[in-house]
C-alpha cells in the first residue's frame, strides 16, 4: 500500500518555511499532478483524508470497470499492465494507483483533510487542515474528485419510506438483493450498470426510474472503442457532432421506445455540454430489451410506504437505490474565493488559475467524453508546466 511504504509517505507535514505545492486528494488526479510536478523539479505533497490512496475507487461497486481503454487510461510516467485487459476492473485500478505512488516515490500524507484554503499573508496559500494544522504552500492543486459527496434528492415523504433506501455509492454487489424487488433511480452510467447487475444477480424484479431518456452508446463496436470517437470529436462544433452522432446511434443501438426508453430528442453533444454524459452499454440494452429491467417514470415523492412516480403510478419496492449523482462539495474549502460557478464547479481547470486566485489549480471536476483518466493525465502535465513556469519567473 502506498500509504504504508516509507519511500512514498511522509509522516510529518512540512513546515511553513518549506513551501511545496500541496495537492489535495490522493486519487488519480492528485497522484498524476504530484508526479508531473516532481518530474519538473517541483516538490509536491499529496494530502489525502483517508488512510490510503484511491479511496473513492476502493468504494465503488464490485462490477465496475473503466469505460475507457487501458492504453488511454494510464497516468503520466507509468503504463497499465497488459494483464489488466482492455477494460480495467476496479480492483486493478486500485492496484495501479498504489503502484503509481510507490513507483514514483510520491510524498503522501494520509489522514489529513483540508477544510479551507485561503491566501497566505506573505504570499502563497494557507491551508487549514485536520487537527488544527495550518500549512503554507507555494501553490495548491485541488483534486478532491468529481464524485465527492453523495446526493440524494430531498423527496417529500422520504423519511416515511419503510423499505431500504441507499445511495448508489453504498451499493457493492447484488447478493443482498437476491429475490427482492428493487427500484434504481437514475439512468446515468452508474444507475444503468447497477440495474443490469441486479437483474443478472438474482433480484426478483428490477425497475429503473428515468426522468430524461439518455443517449446510449456501445462501449465498443467492431473493436472501435467509443472513447476513440469521443477524442476525435471533442473539438468539433456541437451541431456537427450532433448531426453525425444521430445516425451512428440509430444504427448501433436498438430502439427501446416500446420498453419505455425512447431516443432522446436533443443531440448527443448538446447534452454533453449540459453535463449529461452518454450511457455506455455494459448490459443495460439487453436487460431492457428482455424485460429484466423495467423502465418507469421519475420518482416524485414517497407516500404510504410507496414511491410516487411522475406519471401518477405508485410502486412499493423492497429497496430503493438512488443513483442520483454527487456534489463536488467545494464550497467550504474554496467557495469564499469566488472560484466556483453556479453549479459549484471550478471556473477553470488544468493549467489555468482563476484571475483572482493565481496559484490555485483544479483537476478532475469535468466529466469529458474523451475519458476521465486521459484528461487527468493531460491536466497534470499542464498544471506542472504552469507551476514550473511561474516558479522560474519568481
Amino acid at each position: 500500500m502506498a500509504d504504508s511504504t516509507a519511500s512514498t509517505t511522509s509522516r510529518t507535514v512540512p513546515s511553513h518555511e518549506d513551501r511545496p505545492v500541496y495537492v489535495i486528494g490522493g486519487g488519480p488526479g492528485g497522484l498524476a499532478a504530484a508526479y508531473a510536478l516532481r518530474a519538473r523539479g517541483v516538490r509536491a505533497v499529496v494530502l489525502e483524508k483517508s488512510d490510503q490512496v484511491g479511496a473513492s475507487w476502493r468504494n465503488h461497486y464490485d462490477r465496475l470497470h473503466l469505460h475507457t481503454t487501458r492504453r488511454l487510461s494510464a497516468l503520466p510516467g507509468l503504463s497499465m499492465p497488459r494483464s489488466f485487459g482492455r477494460w480495467v476492473a476496479r480492483d486493478n485500478v486500485v492496484r495501479y494507483l498504489e503502484k503509481y505512488a510507490e513507483h514514483h516515490g510520491l510524498e503522501i500524507v494520509t489522514g489529513v483533510e483540508v477544510s479551507r484554503v485561503e491566501p497566505a499573508p506573505d504570499g502563497g496559500w494557507l491551508l487549514h487542515a485536520t487537527g488544527g494544522r495550518e500549512l503554507t504552500g507555494s501553490a495548491v492543486v485541488v483534486a478532491t474528485g468529481y464524485n465527492h459527496t453523495p446526493r440524494v434528492p430531498d423527496w417529500a415523504g422520504r423519511d416515511t419510506y419503510t423499505g431500504e433506501l441507499l445511495h448508489a455509492g453504498e451499493y457493492r454487489n447484488p447478493a443482498p438483493y437476491a429475490g427482492r424487488d428493487v427500484l434504481v433511480v437514475g439512468i446515468g452510467n452508474t444507475g444503468a450498470e447497477i440495474a443490469a447487475d441486479l437483474a443478472e444477480g438474482g433480484a426478483s424484479r428490477v425497475r429503473l426510474s428515468v426522468r430524461t431518456a439518455p443517449h446510449i452508446l456501445r462501449r465498443s463496436t467492431a473493436g472501435w472503442a467509443a472513447q476513440y470517437t469521443g477524442i476525435a470529436v471533442r473539438r468539433l462544433p456541437v451541431r456537427l457532432v450532433d448531426a453525425l452522432a444521430g445516425p451512428v446511434c440509430r444504427l448501433s443501438v436498438p430502439d427501446l421506445s416500446a420498453q419505455g426508453l425512447p431516443r432522446p430528442s436533443t443531440g448527443l453533444y448538446s447534452r454533453v455540454n449540459e453535463g449529461s454524459i452518454p450511457v455506455q452499454d455494459v448490459g443495460i440494452i439487453d436487460a431492457v430489451r428482455k424485460g429484466k429491467v423495467e423502465i418507469v417514470a421519475a420518482v416524485e415523492a414517497f407516500e404510504d410506504h410507496k414511491a410516487v412516480l411522475a406519471d401518477g403510478n405508485r410502486i412499493a419496492p423492497d429497496a430503493v437505490i438512488a443513483a442520483t449523482g454527487y456534489t463536488r462539495a467545494l464550497e467550504g474549502m474554496v467557495g469564499h474565493l469566488d472560484v466556483l460557478d453556479g453549479r459549484g464547479h471550478p471556473v477553470v481547470h488544468g493549467g489555468r488559475t482563476p484571475k483572482n486566485a493565481p496559484g490555485l489549480y483544479f483537476t478532475g471536476f469535468t466529466n469529458p467524453i474523451s475519458g476521465m483518466f486521459r484528461e487527468l493525465a493531460l491536466d497534470a502535465e499542464k498544471i506542472a508546466k504552469a507551476v514550473a513556469r511561474h516558479a522560474a519567473k519568481s
